[in-house]
């Protein structure tokens, strides 16, 4: 379903819509705008993928006698993980957005060397910006709630951390 604009100077591959339509097929992008209970299941099992898969490498690598401490840094290395994968359907979610809502789109014939600046007529830019209003916004919203979640367990995931160390040094004193 991508489009080829007649009168867009733009080569087909840097037009704003058609960069939403490969961004909304790629695998990673398509997974963060399904539906909110599938985008809900699907962090949590690539959570706990990325913990088991911590676990087993860790396991190997870096024997961790304790198992709290061992679990408490496999869940901090999955959340991580998870930071970082929020932060780039977010980047690749925002990038679209601003291409979408820009009046004016830069784009490159041939290199590097040779950027160009196409100011978009009204049609252009009305049905940009509804796709962005309308479609884009809501999936940033939602990546925004995830880095929400993700960071708060962060913190919770240190706090418990800093308490587990500070009952072993008190079990180790008396």
């Amino acid at each position: 379903m991508l489009t080829s604009k007649t009168n867009c100077p733009v080569p087909f591959e840097q037009q704003p819509l058609n960069e939403y339509l490969s961004l909304k097929k790629s695998w990673l992008f398509s997974w963060s705008i399904s539906s909110k209970k599938s985008f809900i299941f699907g962090i949590l099992y690539l959570f706990l993928f990325f913990g088991l898969f911590t676990t087993v490498l860790f396991k190997f690598l870096i024997p961790l006698y304790d198992f709290y401490h061992n679990l408490l840094v496999n869940l901090f290395v999955s959340n991580v993980i998870m930071f970082l994968m929020l932060l780039r359907i977010y980047l690749g979610w925002s990038y679209v957005l601003k291409r979408l809502l820009s009046a004016t789109v830069f784009y490159e014939e041939s290199g590097w060397y040779d950027g160009q600046v196409w100011v978009k007529n009204s049609d252009y830019l009305m049905q940009d910006r509804l796709i962005g209003l309308y479609q884009v916004i809501p999936f940033i919203t939602r990546i925004k709630y995830a880095f929400l979640v993700n960071i708060s367990n962060f913190f919770v995931l240190s706090f418990l951390n800093f308490l587990l160390d500070k009952c072993i040094h008190i079990l180790y004193i008396v």
